[in-house]
C-alpha cells in the first residue's frame, strides 16, 4: 500500500511516494521529485502534475501528509511567502485520498523520531534514564531559515505532537559582546525586541557577520564587497551563511569569531529548552544547519555553553542529545505520519 508525503516550503516543494513494507516500521521511498514553488501558481497544480505524470505505473497513494511552512487552522494552511491557501479537505476530495492531513513542517518531525535508522542521526550525549523521570518526552529544535521547536510524547509507536513557537522568545545576551550585538540588531532592523530566531538561524548567522563587519577593523574584509551587492540584490543574502562557514574553515579570524558567537548562542538556547522541557526522551537538533554544523555541536565551546546553567547543570548531563543528519528528514517524517494515517481507515 502506497502513501504520499510532502515537505512544502516557501522556496521549494518536495514530494515523495512511499510504500509500507512488511517487517519494517520505516517507510520505504519509491521516488521523489522537487519543484520550485515560484514556478507554479498554486500547490494544487504541482500536486496534479506529480500524481498524473510521475505516478502512472504505481499504486495510487491511499493517504497523504503535507508538512507546510505556515500557520495552520482546522486542516487549512496559508503559505505566507507565496500567498497560497491550502485546504486539506479540498485536497482529499479532489485527489481521492482516503486520509489527508496538513501539519506544521517542524512539528511533523516528531512523527519521524520513532522510525529513525542509525544512519539518519548521531548521538552527542547518551544521557541516563532515571526511574520516575519522563522518558517519553522529546524536544526537537532546528535552526534553518528560522528557528523551529516542537515537542512530543513518544511511547513505542504512539506519538502525540505538542507544537511550540519557542523560537520567538526574547533573546537574552550572556556577555557584553552579545549585548552589543543585540542593541546593534535592534537599530539595524528597526524593531523593539530581538527574538532568539533573529540570532539562532541561518539568517541570524548572516546578521552576526554583518554586525561584525560593521566594525572599523573589518573595513578591508573580503566580504565587504559582497555586503554591498546584497544591498542591491537581496536574494544573494541566502548564500551568505555558506560563505561565512567556508571562510571560517579556511581560517578567517573574523568569521571564526562570528561562528563561535552563533554556536555559543545556539548551545545556550538548547540548554534552556532542555531545562524547560525536561525532555529525558531526547533533545534532538534538526533543521537545515544541523548536518553542516555537526562538528560544532561536538565542540568544547558548544558543550560548555550548553551546560552553563549554574546549579542545574547536572540535570543537563542526564538528557540525551542527538543530531539529525538526514537533510530530508521533513519529508521522511511526513511519510511516517502518512503511514500512521493508513491505520485509521
Amino acid at each position: 500500500m502506497n502513501f504520499l508525503a510532502c515537505d512544502l516550503g516557501g522556496t521549494k516543494v518536495l514530494l515523495g511516494i512511499f510504500e509500507r513494507v512488511i517487517n519494517d516500521d520505516s517507510p520505504k521511498l519509491l521516488f521523489k521529485k522537487k519543484y520550485m514553488s515560484s514556478d507554479w501558481n498554486s500547490f494544487e497544480l504541482i500536486l496534479e502534475d506529480f500524481l498524473k505524470n510521475e505516478c502512472k505505473n504505481i499504486t495510487y497513494p491511499s493517504s497523504a501528509c503535507f508538512a507546510v511552512a505556515g500557520p495552520l487552522s482546522d486542516n487549512n494552511a496559508k503559505i505566507m511567502n507565496l500567498s497560497w491557501n491550502i485546504s486539506g479537505n479540498k485536497l482529499k476530495n479532489k485527489f481521492k485520498f482516503e486520509q489527508c492531513e496538513l501539519i506544521n513542517d517542524f512539528a511533523v518531525q516528531i512523527y519521524g523520531i520513532p522510525f529513525l535508522k542509525n544512519n539518519q542521526y548521531s548521538i552527542i550525549q547518551n544521557g541516563t534514564q532515571t526511574e520516575g523521570t519522563n522518558n517519553y518526552l522529546h524536544a526537537i529544535v532546528g535552526a534553518g531559515t528560522g528557528l523551529g521547536i516542537a515537542r512530543g510524547l513518544i511511547s513505542k509507536n504512539k506519538v502525540k505532537v505538542l507544537a511550540s513557537e519557542g523560537g520567538h522568545v526574547e533573546y537574552s545576551p550572556k556577555s557584553e559582546l552579545e549585548l552589543e550585538l543585540k542593541i546593534w540588531l535592534k537599530n539595524y532592523l528597526k524593531v523593539e525586541r530581538i527574538s532568539c530566531e533573529r540570532i539562532i538561524s541561518g539568517t541570524g548567522l548572516s546578521r552576526i557577520a554583518e554586525w561584525r563587519l560593521s566594525k572599523p577593523d573589518a573595513k578591508n574584509h573580503p566580504l565587504q564587497k559582497y555586503l554591498k551587492e546584497i544591498k542591491i540584490f537581496d536574494n544573494l543574502r541566502k548564500e551568505l551563511p555558506e560563505k561565512i562557514c567556508n571562510l571560517s574553515k579556511e581560517g578567517d579570524q573574523l568569521m571564526i569569531e562570528v561562528e563561535r558567537i552563533w554556536v555559543g548562542a545556539y548551545a545556550s538556547f538548547l540548554g534552556d529548552i532542555a531545562l524547560q522541557e525536561l525532555c529525558f526522551g531526547g533533545l534532538w537538533i534538526s533543521g537545515g544547519t544541523a548536518s553542516k554544523h555537526f562538528k560544532n555541536f561536538k565542540s568544547d565551546l558548544f558543550m560548555k555553553q550548553f551546560f552553563d546553567k549554574g546549579r542545574l547543570k547536572d540535570i543537563l548531563k542526564t538528557i540525551p542529545i542527538k543530531v539529525i543528519l538526514d537533510e530530508e528528514f521533513g519529508l521522511f517524517s511526513a511519510a511516517c505520519r502518512a503511514k500512521m494515517l493508513l491505520k485509521t481507515e
